[in-house]
């Protein structure tokens, strides 16, 4: 990485199973009908380890690294020692770590969980936290959290709901938005940026930010 760059790399350190991982069910019998079951708690998805090495992430000049925890899963405690164990890598070497609140296909998406996953985050050391956010109560989530919150951009929707919810989670406490699809599956990525951008630096209004957005991307869209 050569020394002139100023770009801050947030690194993903975690990782170990696909989407395609298969639940655990099982066909069987109850009062003669048959029906489908399966263990309470498991999520394959959570059975992660830790990817990469801190001499790694420093060759690769990672300001943060990113780690998965899913509270509640079969594999809790495996993704908890994770993020311990990046804690207590990175911090030697002043590399910060961000706890990412996992939901596989089996975990809730609730204030009360968000509450708990957050907080046994920043507890065990993270200097960040990533959760996704709640129409409901979303400001009980940062104000039980000792260390910035950024939401989750999730699943694709149209740029002016994405641009409300960023709007809405800095307003209850969110400390920055960490897009993917919002961003790059946006008809002009550049753009949408700029306007995130906006909302969490510039202080400005969802509507303020679409205005943005649509400028911008005129001016994006020509130039291709």
């Amino acid at each position: 990485i050569p020394a002139s760059t100023t770009k801050a790399i947030a690194l993903r350190a975690s990782g170990g199973t696909s989407m395609i991982s298969p639940m655990e069910e099982w066909e069987g019998e109850l009062d003669g009908k048959k029906i489908k079951f399966g263990r309470p708690g498991f999520e394959p998805l959570s059975n992660e380890s830790t990817a990469l090495n801190i001499e790694e992430a420093i060759r690769l000049n990672a300001s943060v690294l990113a780690v998965q925890v899913f509270i509640g899963s079969a594999y809790e405690r495996q993704s908890l020692k994770n993020l311990t164990d990046l804690v207590d890598a990175a911090s030697r070497y002043g590399i910060a770590v961000m706890g990412v609140t996992a939901v596989g296909r089996a975990m809730a998406r609730t204030p009360q969980y968000f509450r708990l996953a957050t907080r046994i985050m920043a507890e065990l050391g993270a200097n960040i936290v990533k959760c996704y956010y709640t129409e409901k109560e979303f400001d009980t989530v940062t104000s039980c959290c000792p260390v910035p919150i950024v939401i989750a951009g999730g699943k694709k929707l149209p740029e002016l709901d994405a641009l409300k919810m960023c709007a809405n989670a800095i307003k209850q406490g969110a400390s920055g938005v960490d897009m993917g699809r919002n961003i790059f599956q946006s008809d002009a990525p550049v753009s949408m940026m700029q306007a995130v951008h906006g909302v969490v630096h510039g202080g400005l209004n969802a509507n303020k930010a679409f205005e943005l957005y649509n400028d911008l991307k005129k001016k994006e869209l020509r130039k291709k």
